[in-house]
């Protein structure tokens, strides 16, 4: 049997200066109140579209607990929290894993998944990228300098070329970039 290929993307919604939280972890910035004439309007059909395409979403113990705070976006798609916290399952499509990130993404996910989003924070991000376990990274810049906070990448400690794919600019002032992630 041919195994399809999967696809593990990084999302996130940043600063202008690379935060995804402030220090308190307070996200509520992500709202944009700008406008921009040239740009596409987000309609919920746009959104629905775009969710449709993602199969299993993999995260961190924080982004975890503050889905289920802000009201849990992921539907009813199977999540995988990497934590080594003792945490409540509040969703019977969670899933908690304390294995290391390869062992999880190699053989488990990326047998059963297509499309995986890592939608954690820094320290998840870090080590997918560390890794070598993402393809792609989707980049949301919110119109707004925070000046400090949650940085999106914490040092990774190593040079990773990329290529623009894709640049989408909404009427809200919101622009998303796609990279690809070039190996050697």
């Amino acid at each position: 049997m041919k195994e399809k290929y999967s696809i593990v993307t990084i999302h996130m919604v940043s600063s202008i200066d690379g935060f995804i939280a402030k220090k308190d972890g307070d996200v509520s910035w992500m709202k944009s109140s700008d406008h921009f004439d040239k740009g596409i309007e987000l309609t919920n059909e746009i959104i629905a579209g775009f969710l449709d395409k993602i199969d299993c979403y993999v995260m961190g113990s924080k982004t975890y607990e503050d889905a289920l705070k802000l009201g849990w976006p992921y539907g009813h798609k199977p999540v995988y929290v990497l934590t080594e916290r003792n945490l409540v399952d509040e969703r019977e499509t969670v899933h908690f894993h304390n294995e290391d990130p390869s062992f999880l993404i190699n053989d488990k996910l990326r047998r059963q998944f297509q499309n995986i989003w890592m939608v954690g924070g820094s320290q998840l991000t870090k080590a997918f990228l560390q890794h070598n376990l993402a393809d792609e990274i989707i980049v949301t810049w919110m119109p707004i300098i925070l000046g400090d906070g949650m940085l999106f990448f914490d040092f990774i400690g190593k040079e990773i070329p990329l290529h623009l794919k894709e640049v989408t600019a909404f009427k809200d002032g919101m622009v998303e970039l796609t990279y690809d992630i070039l190996r050697d």
